[in-house]
């Protein structure tokens, strides 16, 4: 395949972090069997459509969402991938992440999709429970992707722990 048939994404009519600009954009992409970005939970405050490969979904400050990476070439998958991130505020510190402006703040990053299929299990498990992952402590997402990075099984995510972290949250405010 030459370099002219492979699909390019480009960062051009992605919005861009202005200083009044509080939310924090995410490219998604798709191009069958080549390119797989997707978000697999986030309440996006906003979405933009670019073209039929191609949206944004924006997040306010706070909200914590699950990116989804996969990409492959002629031989195979080059990276499976998932972080889970908090959206930040203007002026707050950041990592910076492929297709996320500004960046975010990275509670968890797993590569390789057996791991990354561990993680999608548990967030399917946290969402069984009829919590919302993106309303998940943000200490327990740290928590599973160190154990799996690690090589090692995460705890469970429980109603009582959620009802402690809401609690928290509260006194927090």
């Amino acid at each position: 395949m030459t370099d002219a048939a492979v699909p390019r994404v480009q960062s051009g009519p992605m919005p861009r972090a202005h200083l009044a600009d509080s939310l924090t954009h995410v490219e998604l992409t798709h191009v069958e069997k080549r390119i797989e970005n997707w978000i697999r939970f986030g309440r996006e405050a906003h979405e933009q459509v670019l073209d039929r490969r191609r949206r944004v979904f924006s997040y306010r400050p706070g909200s914590i969402f699950a990116f989804v990476r996969w990409a492959s070439n002629d031989f195979g998958t080059i990276i499976s991938r998932i972080d889970i991130v908090r959206a930040v505020a203007p002026g707050e510190a950041y990592q910076t992440l492929p297709f996320v402006r500004p960046g975010g703040e990275i509670l968890l990053k797993i590569e390789g999709w057996p791991k990354v299929e561990r993680v999608l299990r548990h967030i399917d498990a946290v969402e069984a429970l009829g919590i919302d992952a993106w309303d998940v402590a943000p200490d327990h997402w740290r928590h599973v992707g160190n154990r799996i990075g690690a090589g090692h099984q995460p705890r469970a995510y429980s109603t009582e722990r959620h009802q402690a972290w809401l609690k928290r949250r509260e006194i927090e405010l």
